[in-house]
């Protein structure tokens, strides 16, 4: 004998097209979250890594750790957002932006190459994930070496 719902079965209320009360909850939470998220987050202040929206020309002079591989500066793009360059080699450099894909948090450099202080995600110096929170590698953008002029243009 199959035991039947009654009227007031989360079942029920579901078969009918509608949405049972757990069901509302979690999603009204989800929604507020994400709503809370969204007010004291940093879209404001930073943008999305992707595209860069100008170029931007990195003058090795006014940096001395690039002077050396794996040399790493900071610097902003145009719309204040910061980026990590990195000399892989004497005439090789890797741009990356240093907003954690997981949560927005800044990285920071470390011994093996970056780390984030909001929840512990690793990278290397190219920028991929290597240990730590579960995200996806750093945003990367393509870059130019004018060795006469001592300059590399990132984007």
């Amino acid at each position: 004998m199959e035991k039947q719902c009654g009227a007031d079965c989360a079942c029920a209320v579901q078969e009918a097209g509608g949405i049972d009360r757990r069901a509302f909850l979690a999603q009204s939470g989800m929604t507020a979250l994400a709503a809370a998220l969204a007010a004291c987050g940093l879209s404001n202040t930073l943008t999305a890594p992707g595209s860069l929206s100008q170029p931007v020309t990195v003058t090795l002079s006014d940096h001395p750790s690039l002077a050396n591989v794996d040399g790493v500066a900071f610097v902003n793009d145009t719309n204040g957002n910061p980026l990590a360059i990195v000399r892989t080699g004497t005439s090789t450099f890797v741009a990356l932006s240093r907003i954690c894909p997981h949560a927005g948090s800044t990285v920071n450099t470390a011994s093996f190459g970056f780390l984030c202080p909001g929840h512990g995600a690793e990278f290397d110096f190219s920028g991929h994930w290597m240990g730590g929170q579960r995200t996806s590698s750093l945003t990367s953008y393509p870059t130019q070496y004018n060795a006469a002029a001592g300059t590399v243009i990132v984007g």
